[in-house]
């Protein structure tokens, strides 16, 4: 079965905002398209995020068009929104987490794993601390960025 990643959010604004960050992440979709796919909680951030008409039509141009046209959406289904929930109502209980005060991210990061693992997709984040702390709720793939490329010197 082939590899499926989804990348997380701060990897598309780190490009949007660096040209070498814009570089590693061309060569990864030069290597790798077939396997890149969409996260809509991402696309969500994406657009929540933006701060211009300009940057909006840069993401749907550049990111969310190509991808819908050849179907490679990953959409969190009931499922998934009930297994995040159920997700954060364990980390409140075990970790004491004041639900009033979590962070959007939070919430948002518990759905983008439960909708990566629902469709068997692996998530690119440099955000390793937050999802290794999601993964001890619940069983899903994340790697940093950027799996089957060296970075560094390469």
């Amino acid at each position: 079965m082939a590899r499926k990643y989804v990348l997380d959010t701060s990897l598309y604004v780190r490009a949007f905002r660096s040209i070498e960050a814009a570089a590693e992440l061309e060569r990864f979709y030069t290597n790798f398209t077939p396997a890149i796919y969409l996260s809509s909680v991402v696309l969500h951030e994406l657009l929540a995020g933006s701060n211009s008409p300009r940057k909006r039509r840069d993401i749907e141009e550049k990111i969310a068009r190509p991808l819908n046209r050849v179907a490679r959406l990953i959409t969190p289904s009931h499922a998934a929104w009930e297994d995040a929930g159920i997700l954060l109502s364990r980390m409140s209980l075990k970790e004491k987490l004041d639900l009033k005060r979590a962070p959007k991210s939070l919430v948002l990061d518990l759905l983008l794993a439960s909708s990566c693992k629902e469709a068997g997709v692996i998530l690119i984040t440099e955000n390793l601390k937050d999802f290794g702390r999601i993964r001890g709720y619940t069983s899903f793939e994340f790697t940093e960025p950027w799996p089957g490329l060296r970075t560094k010197g390469a």
